[in-house]
């Protein structure tokens, strides 16, 4: 018997062989993005408060970009004499702030501008102290005799910033959506830290818009989410019966929340004292405006929008109690940024596939 085989028998089996594959892929896509989750889930509880990145340190020690060892939070004495004031770079009404340079390092010098706000600004040296972690600018020292703190220094600044860094020249191949909504993720990371601190539960006070909520934040140089400004969280402690309240102040808008808006109508003059107070809900109705404004207007962030969909409805609920927890926000985000990026995978390799044929 003669035996033949034609080209065109040879190319025939070579797409079979090969969309045979695609199924095949997807599962072991499916699974590794399962095994991922679960992985990154264990390791966020492991590591707590603690930066499991290289430059870690031990509690009350920092360790900056080219330093070898750690070293111990800077004393008064040393902030005064290593630390030179280079130029101011903020005002607040609690702090001024101030470029410095210690060591070769550019650093940031906040100092209290007036003594009547005393008590936020040694709140927030507390809140730095104890909130220490990879969520959370690094302390480098402070002073309480003459109310200093010492912080690293980030040029991008303020995560209102991130258009106009993202959208500058050379910035290009990270304005997409993966990174813009890692971006949200690890601000959804840091307020589900805060609502479980070892502080015990906070409430992201200084959030009454979007673009204070945004100066809250740093936007660093490898593009990360670092909270900065702690002068306002306040402790919920409901096993006590306290809850809090954001300021004096009547609150207003669309931004805040509900519960936070005063509830008794222009008929009854504001009263903080009987304004009702709150839990950190507060915080999760917020989420869903910062999300958006950090998804920007990429390709494909209207897609992520999508997803994120029922989840922003429910955090937009307005009896707080319905709203759902921020780990509830968290495990969502990296469900939808993994099943996502794996559509994106398997889509390249598709491509790749139907391009050899």
């Amino acid at each position: 018997m003669q035996v033949t085989t034609s080209g065109n028998q040879g190319s025939s089996i070579r797409p079979r062989v090969t969309l045979t594959l695609v199924p095949l892929i997807a599962v072991i896509l499916t699974v590794t993005t399962i095994f991922r989750n679960e992985l990154l889930d264990a390791l966020d509880w492991l590591k707590g408060p603690v930066d499991s990145k290289s430059d870690s340190c031990p509690s009350e020690y920092f360790r900056l970009e080219g330093m070898k060892d750690c070293m111990p939070w800077l004393s008064c004495e040393m902030i005064q004499s290593e630390v030179a004031v280079i130029e101011p770079i903020g005002q607040g009404a609690v702090k001024q702030v101030f470029l410095g340079h210690w060591k070769g390092n550019r650093v940031v010098l906040s100092r209290l501008a007036a003594s009547k706000f005393s008590d936020d600004f040694f709140h927030g040296l507390e809140m730095l102290k104890g909130l220490q972690s990879a969520h959370v600018v690094k302390l480098l020292g402070f002073c309480e005799e003459d109310p200093t703190i010492l912080t690293e220094y980030h040029p991008f600044g303020s995560l209102a910033n991130v258009d106009s860094v993202l959208e500058q020249e050379g910035q290009g191949d990270f304005n997409t959506w993966e990174v813009r909504f890692q971006l949200a993720l690890e601000y959804a990371r840091f307020l589900r830290y805060l609502h479980n601190s070892p502080l015990g539960p906070r409430v992201m006070c200084d959030s009454n818009d979007l673009i204070k909520t945004l100066s809250q934040y740093l936007l660093t140089t490898d593009l990360h989410v670092l909270a900065n400004d702690l002068d306002a969280l306040p402790l919920v402690n409901r096993s006590a019966g306290v809850l809090v309240k954001c300021g004096h102040r009547q609150l207003q808008g669309d931004f805040v929340a509900p519960e936070q808006l005063w509830p008794f109508g222009n008929t009854v003059p504001f009263s903080d004292h009987l304004m009702p107070p709150y839990d950190e809900k507060t915080d999760i109705w917020k989420v869903p405006d910062v999300t958006d404004f950090l998804l920007g207007q990429v390709e494909g962030s209207d897609v992520v929008r999508l997803h994120l969909f029922q989840l922003h409805q429910d955090c937009k609920r307005h009896k707080p109690q319905l709203r759902p927890s921020m780990l509830t926000v968290v495990q969502t985000y990296k469900a939808v940024y993994n099943s996502l990026t794996q559509e994106s995978e398997l889509f390249g390799i598709r491509t790749e596939m139907l391009h050899e044929l």
